[in-house]
């Protein structure tokens, strides 16, 4: 597993890293210039990827800034080891496509906890297909993210890996845990696969499985801030949250998107542990 991200450098400066391009057409959903991302509702990408709703990074603010959410655009996708961007936008023009899956999960009654609150009891399962609680782990302070295996942009899901694995490696007294929100597909065989093999080094590193708990997933995400949908229609879309939460399950520390720094919140979480102790 590479040890970081380096998309600026690969894009900016040509660093030599080998890439594939990608044909991609969707409907816009929304549009950050600042960030240079776009999210798109996405076909499915023909030997990469399933229909998801999915940011993308683009280089040049220019190629997004004139269009708007609905538009049905076509672009190049392009993928590196630890890297990814879209390129070479067309827009096709309007489209009526909805999202009901996203509405659906918008109308639940879950409130958002506020810094202090306690977080609730979950129920899911580890690699071993075991039933863990939340709550197993009270006394101890606990890192949470949220991703699901078959995601395959190296900016997102896997970048977050290899965060957790950084912080677990330099925050020995932190418990961190992975939850895979993909209820239907993501069982804790497919999860070992995946992630077993780099987490049986750390005693402090655990990935867990929603499967066949759903209720729990769509509680815990919805009270720290935590999107998800399409999991039904096999077009997934979600936004990125992690969470450090204290011995008692309150929620003392929360960081969104993928751009922070492992370096930096280690930092943070340990100011957060002295304050807190």
């Amino acid at each position: 597993m590479k040890s970081k991200i380096i998309f600026i450098c690969a894009v900016f400066f040509g660093c030599t890293e080998s890439r594939n391009i990608y044909p991609v057409s969707g409907v816009v959903k929304d549009i950050n210039v600042g960030d240079n991302i776009v999210i798109v509702d996405h076909d499915s990408i023909r030997n990469f990827m399933m229909p998801m709703v999915m940011p993308f990074n683009v280089i040049r603010k220019s190629e997004i800034s004139d269009f708007y959410i609905g538009d049905s655009i076509k672009f190049e996708l392009v993928v590196g080891d630890t890297f990814s961007y879209a390129q070479n936008f067309i827009y096709l023009g309007k489209t009526e496509k909805t999202q009901t899956t996203r509405k659906t999960l918008d109308q639940d009654n879950y409130d958002i906890k506020k810094m202090g609150e306690t977080i609730s009891n979950v129920t899911f399962l580890n690699l071993d297909s075991s039933i863990v609680e939340l709550s197993d782990s009270d006394g101890r302070y606990r890192f949470i993210s949220f991703l699901f295996s078959r995601c395959p942009m190296p900016t997102l899901c896997p970048a977050l890996v290899i965060k957790n694995e950084y912080l677990a490696k330099n925050l020995e007294s932190v418990d961190f845990i992975m939850i895979s929100f993909d209820y239907l597909h993501d069982t804790p065989n497919v999860l070992d696969d995946f992630y077993g093999s780099t987490l049986s080094e750390y005693k402090n590193w655990d990935v867990w499985s929603s499967y066949n708990n759903m209720n729990s997933i769509y509680m815990l995400t919805k009270q720290v801030g935590c999107e998800f949908w399409g999991i039904e229609d096999s077009n997934i879309g979600h936004n990125l949250r992690s969470i450090l939460i204290g011995p008692n399950r309150d929620l003392i520390g929360s960081w969104e998107g993928n751009k922070w720094e492992a370096r930096i919140i280690k930092d943070e979480i340990k100011t957060l542990l002295k304050s807190s102790s």
